[in-house]
Parts: C-alpha cells; sequence; structure tokens
C-alpha cells in the first residue's frame, strides 16, 4: 500500500504557509482557504478533512501580529488560538489523522533562557497564554507533535531591535525545511536558529537597524535550548 503523504495546512493563506507553498518534498500539501476550513466550526473541519484524508493535519491557522492585539481582543485570540485549535485536535482525534501544532517558544518564562522542553512553562504575554491554551487540547491526544518555535518573517519587520534580548529567532523559510524533517515525529521539540540578540540577529540582515533595551516589553531571556531536536538530525 502507498504510504499517505497528504498533510492539510490550516492558515494556508497565512504569512507562514506561503513557505510550504515553495517547498520541494515528497510530500503533497492542500492549503485550504478558510471558507473551506473554518478551525471555529467542527462540521466544516471534518467535511474537509474527510474530503481529503490526510495523514496529518499542520496547524498553522489563528490569531498571531501584532501581539497587542491579544490583549485588546481577548476572546477572539481565545476563539482562534484556543478553541480554535481543540476543535482541530477533536476532529483529528476521531478521524484518527496525526496533527503537528505550531506553539511558540514565548511559553517559556524567558528568565534564565536555555529553556528545555521538560521545563515549566509560564507565559509571559496574552498570546503565549492562547497558544499554551491549544497546546492543553493537543497534549491530550498522544497522535500529535507540537512545536515551540521561535519564528519570524523576512525581511525582518521592525526598524528597531533589542540588544538585551536572548532568543533563538530563525526566519520561516528556514524553519519549514526542519519541520519536513520532524513530520514523523510525536511529543515536543524547540525549533529556532542560533541563541543571540534580537540586535545581532536583526543587524546581519538590517545593518542600518536602531539599537533597543527591553524594559518591561519582553522578558530578557527567554531562549531555548536546542540539545533535542539536534539529536534528531
Amino acid at each position: 500500500m502507498k504510504k499517505n503523504l497528504k498533510i492539510v495546512v490550516t492558515g494556508g493563506s497565512g504569512r507562514f504557509a506561503k513557505s510550504f507553498k515553495n517547498l520541494k518534498s515528497k510530500y503533497r500539501f492542500f492549503f485550504p482557504s478558510k471558507r473551506e476550513l473554518d478551525i471555529t466550526k467542527t462540521s466544516s473541519i471534518k467535511k474537509y478533512l474527510k474530503l481529503k484524508k490526510p495523514f496529518a493535519v499542520l496547524h498553522l491557522a489563528g490569531l498571531s501580529r501584532p501581539m497587542e492585539i491579544h490583549e485588546k481582543k481577548v476572546g477572539e485570540s481565545i476563539k482562534l488560538n484556543i478553541i480554535g485549535t481543540a476543535n482541530v485536535v477533536q476532529i483529528c482525534e476521531e478521524l484518527k489523522i496525526k496533527v503537528i501544532y505550531m506553539s511558540t517558544s514565548y511559553v517559556y518564562e524567558g528568565v534564565r533562557g536555555n529553556y528545555k522542553e521538560t521545563d515549566p512553562v509560564l507565559p509571559w504575554n496574552n498570546y503565549a497564554w492562547s497558544k499554551l491554551g491549544g497546546e492543553c487540547a493537543v497534549q491530550m491526544y498522544k497522535n500529535s507533535l507540537i512545536l515551540r518555535a521561535c519564528v519570524t518573517e523576512k525581511p525582518f519587520v521592525h526598524n528597531k531591535a533589542f540588544s538585551n534580548v536572548k532568543l533563538n529567532f530563525i526566519f520561516h523559510d528556514e524553519i519549514v525545511k526542519i519541520i519536513i524533517k520532524l513530520l514523523n515525529k510525536k511529543g515536543i521539540y524547540n525549533v529556532g536558529g542560533k541563541t543571540q540578540t534580537v540586535y545581532k540577529f536583526a543587524k546581519k540582515y538590517n545593518p542600518d537597524i536602531k539599537k533597543i533595551k527591553s524594559v518591561g516589553q519582553m522578558p530578557l531571556n527567554p531562549s531555548i535550548s536546542l540539545s533535542k531536536i539536534n539529536k534528531t538530525k
């Protein structure tokens, strides 16, 4: 029997999903529009997944930036990132389809850095709380993979960068290549780039970027350990 290599990508019209559209891979990706697959409606999810019969759903849909929107529109954040994810998991569990969930490294407290997947979590903003809320549903379903990613758009969208905040930024087009190698894994994996300040990361691509310091806007060291994922390469 030929192996099922079909993957449905929620949030197919989003910034992150575009990186998968240009990827050369043995996997066959499907990018449904919101009209075709609405994560707020279990009937919509079920109808589309029964039609495509994928082996996995890569769940990218949800509310992301600007970060302030999760403070201003708490209900919308809950509806999309927590309830929407729970809906996806519910239907995938029913249809025996794997869930691959894009979470965030921001679920860690951000004080001491080098956080491992087994370390306690304590989100520092509402966006991270909403992603952790989604994680709760995903972790209840054993046929799943959670990727706590530290990812950003290319080119770097800001004209200023923190010189006192360490993390593991990696661009969308780079992280998709890593994700492809993890598709058959289960559990939780940190995913990102080299540990460095935001300013050092951004300056490599924009020599004119301005240096600023975080004074409460972000924790100073939300960097993650990549030791687990490095062992899979």
